[in-house]
């Protein structure tokens, strides 16, 4: 029998939204201005509620410009109803597109979407996987993301990661096409196959979204027939994140798939990509375009074009979560990354992810996102963590 309104649950109304970002063992990024330790370009987001229930997310830019952005917000979702987040998030979205679509605000929707329904999951009892639509799996092949190195360090570093369980590989950034040397783009390649497991997966990663990339079309080209011949999976971002008609003509002429979209925000940027055929892998990142309401169209969407999705929300444990959770409950998904040795990824959650024997995420079937973060880890890694927790 159908809930009468009086069996229907009862509104939470949002109290209020925090964001702590994280500082103290930021990961290398591989940038030509990179990363230290001491940056902020991660930030955790809690949900409060009026019913005591809070929901978790994550934004993948500087802490203190989601602080910024929650004080703009603030007087759209106080008050709110927390167990509808796309309604919610597209509220967000639509009173603020005039002060800039796809930057530093619709970073910061994408934690609210996220810890949203987390808290809707909780409410309900189920995870955010079944909120979807079901779960066509219950685990999914984690690739151990990797900065390119020397060819002997990088083939150590590989080696380290398949020893712990990893079965599939991307390397990216580092040396890789900013020497002008492609015997060095070739031993690079060719060391990190080497040292893969039987069966091992690997993926390349040129980093073209890095200032002053300084390659275009004829390198990725050629770079691409280099690649071919080691068994790539995919080719990542080749060229600058803007150069649509140039990742179209490469699309068409390699022989390696050709992945990208990482640094594109909102669904309607992916768009001119999909239908332009630009992409073999599209990989959104949850913690940039929106959230999981965001993700979850840019995904369908792009398998209405034929286009193979993955996820790239690798920055912390949450983006990690919403992820697996997404990748449940789509179908043919078969890869997350995985950042190695990020401290924001393993060591923030009361119960770490582990692979399991065939090197495989068993995705959580607990509500909402089905992790848990612990306070004192948190805590490490920002003095303003107790906000999280505290009501």
């Amino acid at each position: 029998m159908p809930l009468s309104s009086r069996d229907a649950i009862a509104p939470l109304r949002i109290t209020r939204i925090v964001a702590a970002p994280l500082f103290g063992e930021s990961p290398k990024g591989g940038w030509s201005f990179e990363i230290k330790a001491e940056d902020s370009i991660h930030a955790l987001v809690a949900v409060h509620t009026d019913a005591g229930i809070t929901g978790y997310g994550s934004c993948f830019t500087d802490g203190r410009l989601v602080e910024a952005a929650l004080e703009v917000l603030e007087p759209l979702y106080r008050g709110e109803n927390a167990l509808e987040p796309e309604r919610v998030a597209e509220k967000l979205r639509q009173n603020t597109f005039w002060m800039g679509r796809g930057g530093t605000l619709t970073h910061a929707i994408s934690g609210i979407d996220i810890a949203l329904w987390d808290i809707l999951g909780q409410v309900t009892g189920l995870s955010i996987g079944r909120l979807l639509g079901g779960r066509h799996q219950d685990r999914v092949m984690p690739y151990c993301s990797l900065l390119m190195d020397e060819p002997a360090r990088l083939a150590d570093e590989v080696t380290v990661w398949r020893e712990r369980g990893f079965r599939a590989f991307k390397i990216g950034w580092g040396p890789f096409g900013r020497r002008n040397d492609s015997r060095l783009d070739e031993a690079i390649v060719s060391a990190a196959r080497d040292a893969l497991p039987p069966g091992g997966r690997l993926m390349v990663d040129a980093g073209a979204s890095d200032a002053y990339w300084p390659n275009g079309l004829k390198w990725a080209l050629r770079t691409a027939d280099m690649l071919a011949a080691y068994g790539v999976e995919w080719f990542e971002e080749a060229l600058p994140p803007d150069a649509l008609e140039d990742f179209v003509t490469l699309r068409n002429m390699s022989r390696v798939p050709i992945a990208g979209g990482e640094v594109l925000t909102r669904r309607q940027a992916f768009m001119p990509f999909l239908m332009r055929g630009a992409f073999d892998v599209v990989q959104p990142d949850v913690t940039k375009v929106g959230g999981l309401s965001e993700q979850r169209r840019i995904a369908w969407m792009a398998q209405d074009f034929g286009i193979r999705y993955v996820g790239h929300g690798w920055n912390t444990a949450l983006g990690v979560a919403a992820d697996l959770q997404l990748a449940a409950a789509l179908p043919n998904v078969d890869l997350v990354e995985y950042i190695a040795g990020s401290a924001y990824v393993d060591n923030i959650m009361a119960t770490p992810f582990q692979l399991d024997a065939d090197g495989m995420l068993p995705i959580p079937d607990r509500p909402g996102l089905g992790v848990s973060l612990d306070r004192d880890r948190v805590s490490r890694y920002s003095p303003h963590a107790a906000r999280l927790f505290d009501a």
